[in-house]
């Protein structure tokens, strides 16, 4: 009795960490994948309806746009089926040759016992191709003492459409 309690303790306890695992390593794979130009691999945390249109744009980005590093920043954990993690990435274009950094914010969603990326957006740092805008950055500042606000006729226009490259 006592042995058949303490399995259960421990596969109730564990059921959370596995699942954080599983998120770790989607996460590694995925922006590894990103990294080292192996987009098809990368692909397998993208749902797969959006799969072959992901692989054939990261083929033509990677014509010029180069990752050198990313990190992974921070983890946050949404319940368990949804997390965002912030990850900083270290990139350049080939066609310009400086090297940036940008802090790009995933969403990540879980289908059953898979992890898929589903959106992505720069946080902050410089624009990357290929990398949407945060809405939180295409909102235009509300405080009506603000020398940027959008009655303020200095105030400067915020693109309207997703940056894809």
């Amino acid at each position: 009795m006592r042995a058949a309690l303490i399995t259960v303790v421990l596969l109730g306890c564990g059921a959370p960490m596995r699942s954080e695992s599983d998120l770790s390593e989607s996460i590694r794979q995925f922006n590894e994948g990103i990294r080292w130009e192996r987009f098809a691999v990368a692909a397998s945390a993208i749902p797969p309806p959006q799969r072959s249109q992901f692989v054939e744009d990261m083929d033509q980005r990677a014509a010029d746009l180069k990752i050198t590093d990313y990190e992974v920043v921070r983890l946050d954990p949404r319940g368990e089926r949804e997390a965002r993690v912030q990850v900083k990435l270290s990139w350049y274009k080939a066609s310009e040759g400086t090297v940036h950094e940008t802090h790009a914010l995933q969403t990540w969603e879980r289908h059953g016992k898979i992890w898929w990326m589903v959106d992505e957006a720069r946080l902050r740092g410089a624009e990357m191709p290929g990398l949407a805008e945060s809405p939180k950055a295409l909102k235009p500042p509300t405080s009506p003492t603000s020398p940027t606000s959008p009655t303020s006729p200095t105030s400067p226009t915020s693109p309207t459409s997703v940056m894809k490259d």
